[in-house]
């Protein structure tokens, strides 16, 4: 990272920086949607980001490498023609199933853009209905997947009535997650948008050797707890899953994001959703944090006093997880108070933009 002068073991001296220069970040758990959506929204993701790890949740969702052979070309067309992005790089994943072969495994492996398989237990989140109903169902396919070397990306929550909406991240680790990897232990894994201190505990302490275990981190959870959510009235745009926690679990988000451990890494969740169907007796999960992304964690770093720590988490550690090389491009931050746009119209379609109450401080060059 370069700026006008060099940090000091209590961290950069921000007050001083005008502006900061640092590797292209990639964004390790995305989602882009299709349509019309995809071609108007993609842009913001592809201007800040060299590579994104690509959510197969559509409807349908993308079960087979054919299907993401399909869906990766569809995020190529809608890439900006000109100015920054135009190099953007879909890196696809699979919706793993109940029924996914070892066979449709091994093809996505030789495919080449096939960079990981998504388990979301069914139920859990947006479009995870046909999900996982018991991971045992998938003993070939990760087998398969232990074999080839291919990561298993999880939505660590379980579907269980009995168990509170805010405990289920936990209640994972122990059920599912711990076993799975007793398992497999040839499994790469990465626990995507963790929420909690056991999460980040189990990740931090787990005997695990380097990018066998991995761990992204939103923006929305370092920056919120779940008091945004529900004092003075619901809030629907900030509703997402995992759903926001308690302050001391965001606190343990940030120590963990700027601690310099590689096993964090950035990953948005970005989640855009028509307004319509946030603002609704059901609405839909997700938080839209792709127009500003870098903006907002880099005000989280600043705020924690470890901007000169951003580099790592932001454009390093997600790269050296899944065995990618480093950017050699690089990305431009300067010093500026603005305030985040309510919301964008994308296609004859409204999308709410996470915000927060104060300004940012940081802006995108």
């Amino acid at each position: 990272m370069n700026t006008c002068h060099q940090p000091t073991e209590a961290g950069l001296d921000s007050f001083r920086i005008a502006k900061i220069t640092f590797a292209r970040p990639d964004d390790w758990h995305v989602h882009v949607r299709d349509g019309s959506l995809l071609k108007a929204l993609l842009p913001h993701t592809a201007r800040q980001f060299g590579r994104a790890i690509i959510m197969p949740n559509l409807k349908p969702p993308v079960i087979t490498t054919a299907q993401a052979e399909s869906y990766r070309q569809r995020i190529l067309d809608a890439r900006p023609t000109q100015g920054p992005g135009t190099t953007f790089e879909p890196l696809m994943t699979l919706y793993l199933t109940d029924n996914t072969s070892s066979d449709e495994i091994l093809r996505a492996h030789k495919s080449g853009f096939v960079y990981g398989v998504k388990l979301y237990p069914a139920g859990t989140t947006t479009n995870s209905d046909a999900g996982v109903t018991d991971i045992r169902h998938c003993t070939a396919a990760l087998e398969a997947m232990q074999q080839t070397n291919l990561p298993l990306l999880v939505h660590g929550e379980v579907m269980d009535p009995l168990i509170d909406v805010f405990d289920r991240e936990e209640v994972f680790i122990d059920r599912v997650l711990e076993p799975l990897r007793r398992d497999f232990p040839g499994l790469r894994v990465v626990f995507e948008h963790i929420t909690t201190r056991s999460a980040i505990a189990y990740v931090r302490d787990a005997d695990a050797a380097p990018g066998m275990l991995g761990a992204t981190i939103t923006a929305h959870h370092l920056l919120l707890n779940r008091n945004a959510m529900l004092v003075g009235g619901i809030q629907p745009h900030y509703y997402c899953l995992p759903v926001f926690k308690r302050e001391a679990h965001r606190v343990a988000l940030v120590e963990a994001a700027i601690s310099g451990h590689p096993r964090f890494f950035l990953g948005t969740d970005s989640a855009p959703h028509p307004k319509n169907l946030k603002e609704n007796q059901c609405g839909c999960a997700g938080c839209y944090t792709a127009l500003n992304a870098l903006e907002l964690y880099a005000q989280v770093f600043e705020e924690a006093g470890a901007l000169n720590r951003l580099e790592g988490f932001a454009s390093f550690f997600g790269p050296d997880f899944y065995g990618l090389p480093r950017s050699t491009d690089t990305v431009t931050l300067e010093r500026s108070s603005w305030t985040l746009p309510e919301d964008i119209e994308a296609s004859g379609v409204n999308v709410v933009v996470f915000k927060i109450s104060k300004a940012l401080s940081w802006k995108l060059c």
